[in-house]
């Protein structure tokens, strides 16, 4: 063991998937993580995360060959139970035809998945390559990071092997956690699965823009399709079931459908990508999100009765949505609901590694609780004069009153500071600023900066002691993975951040450091036009982990500024910073 006599190198992986991701344990710490997606400009790529292992590796000062463990986020060997598993539906009609598909595909994978663990341990050949179940690893994960000293921890997804669906109950034992999986659903009851085949229904990419139909859902009617999302997704007494006549068995390949013809005669015909957006598409969305938020609140209970917890511990890409976390959380059942910043698939790579730490240590690593910013930081970088074309460049003596005055003048900021933060959501690190007293901010971010639909809300950030007053929001929620309802005041004075469902997904943490926060609020209000603001619209893209890539988004037509912080905040008023007068 290279990093202690004690401790273990330990080097967790999400790769070959989707949103690949690597995270490293040394000396008993969690040293850091990177969403490969970050650092390539690939989103959600499958590739094995070269660079960010690459990064981590060498941050730490050690070499492939100083890993100890390779910790897998998927145990493969369970694949071979989908495989024995479809048997089964060769005695309904409804899932004949797909049962011999089923089974080998699911073969096919499990093959993949040996030759998978094969070239890793050729990539390091001192090392154990270890696989992980895939909820073990979320749940795992969902837990640590929450601080909680016990909770019940629910996950949902698409697919972790043959498990879709888990409820288990976590104990932290001194410096070790017990973690056991009480009930678990398997494939096809899948919540994830039923979601992006519906996203995908709409025009939109499954496993990308499910947000999108989230965000589409306020603008519908649910009372239209409601009977039909009723029947797709049957809830049971302990979990939910779909109706393979309308969301069919699922086969581990491309090109097989995921809506049957009786879907589509009983909601719309596939909507192509660029295709006007109807009320139709508003009204299935809206079913849609009505169902999932009703069948999460029933595993919600579930998770209650079984374990006893009034704490929860939420993970998997289906606690994304914040909506249905919002739910969970209006009916009283938890004293909190926790949703770790990277609830799916990359922040496995931290869960597996932990896991697998644990196994071989018997301890959890230090530096877990309420780890976000893990990242690459570029303390170093110089953009010199002239970083981009049509950027250029300028120190700044007062950081946080330049970034105050951009905002107040009604730019949009783009801000670069520190560690890469884990997840998708925007939490300072990588973000980009708006005043929410702009009439058209919402229209100018949507359709000059990123380029979506106008309907897509954003996220305000917003002092913890000024939160009540906007937000009917009743615990933490660092990570803005909660959507809640807002006070009459946030409608009245900041209704850019206010859906239209009337929620908006609020980070109450002040992540630029309560101290720089707290500067630029002051500097808002000294400005007429901002008197009244404690609330600043943040939004990221997905994909900016270097400097470069934070940068690009300024430059288009419509985006004012790009404030560059790239160490501490607390050492802000020394740094070099980007600007475009």
């Amino acid at each position: 063991m290279k990093a202690s006599r004690r401790f273990p190198v330990v080097l967790g992986l999400c790769s070959f998937t989707h949103d690949s991701a690597a995270a490293l344990v040394a000396g008993g710490h969690l040293a850091g993580m990177a969403e490969e997606e970050r650092l390539t400009g690939v989103k959600h790529t499958r590739e094995y995360p070269g660079r960010s292992g690459a990064w981590l590796l060498s941050e730490a000062g050690l070499t492939a060959g100083d890993v100890d463990v390779v910790a897998y986020n998927f145990a493969g060997h369970r694949y071979l139970g989908g495989v024995v598993g479809s048997a089964g539906y060769l005695l309904a009609s409804a899932t004949l035809g797909r049962a011999v598909p089923r089974a080998a595909s699911f073969a096919v994978v499990h093959a993949r998945y040996r030759q998978r663990m094969r070239a890793l341990r050729q990539m390091f050949p001192n090392a154990t390559v270890r696989g992980v179940g895939h909820h073990r690893a979320h749940g795992v994960y969902a837990f640590t990071v929450s601080g909680y000293e016990q909770a019940a921890v629910l996950i949902a997804d698409s697919l972790g092997e043959t498990c879709t669906t888990s409820i288990g109950h976590a104990h932290a034992d001194g410096q070790a956690t017990r973690y056991r999986i009480i009930e678990a659903i398997d494939d096809p009851a899948s919540l994830g699965y039923a979601y992006g085949a519906v996203t995908a229904h709409l025009g939109w990419r499954r496993g990308d823009e499910e947000g999108t139909v989230m965000a589409l859902a306020a603008l519908g009617d649910p009372a239209r399709f409601r009977e039909v999302l009723s029947r797709a997704i049957q809830v049971t007494g302990t979990g939910f079931a779909l109706d393979p006549g309308l969301f069919p068995l699922r086969v581990l390949r491309h090109g097989w459908t995921r809506v049957t013809p009786a879907f589509i005669d009983a909601t719309c015909p596939p909507r192509q990508p660029g295709e006007e957006i109807g009320q139709v598409h508003a009204d299935l969305a809206a079913a849609l999100q009505e169902r999932t938020e009703q069948v999460m609140v029933h595993l919600a209970y579930r998770a209650r009765e079984v374990t006893g917890s009034r704490l929860l511990c939420a993970g998997g890409g289906v606690a994304l949505n914040c909506v249905a976390i919002g739910k969970i959380l209006e009916e009283g059942l938890f004293d909190e609901v926790f949703v770790p910043p990277a609830p799916g698939d990359s922040g496995t790579s931290i869960g597996a590694a932990i896991a697998a730490h644990l196994k071989t240590a018997g301890v959890i690593p230090s530096g877990v609780t309420h780890a976000c910013y893990l990242g690459p930081a570029y303390p170093g970088f110089d953009p010199g004069p002239a970083p981009l074309p049509g950027l250029t460049a300028r120190r700044v003596v007062d950081p946080a009153r330049f970034l105050a005055s951009q905002l107040a003048a009604g730019k949009i900021a783009g801000l670069f500071q520190g560690r890469l933060e884990a997840g998708p959501r925007a939490l300072g690190s990588r973000s980009i600023l708006a005043s929410p007293l702009l009439p058209d901010v919402n229209e100018r971010l949507n359709a000059r900066v990123k380029f979506r639909e106008t309907f897509r809300p954003f996220a305000p950030v917003v002092l913890g002691g000024k939160a009540a007053r906007y937000f009917q929001l009743t615990q933490p929620s660092p990570y803005m993975s909660i959507a809640v309802p807002v006070t009459a005041l946030a409608r009245r004075l900041i209704p850019a951040v206010v859906h239209v469902n009337g929620t908006a997904r609020v980070s109450p943490r002040a992540w630029l450091s309560s101290d720089t926060l707290g500067r630029i609020k002051r500097e808002e209000r000294s400005r007429p036009i901002q008197r009244e603001n404690t609330a600043t619209c943040p939004y990221i893209g997905g994909l900016a982990g270097t400097p470069r890539d934070a940068a690009t988004p300024v430059t288009r037509p419509g985006a004012g500024a790009i404030y560059e912080c790239p160490v501490s905040t607390g050492q802000m008023s020394s740094l070099p910073n980007l600007a475009i007068p």
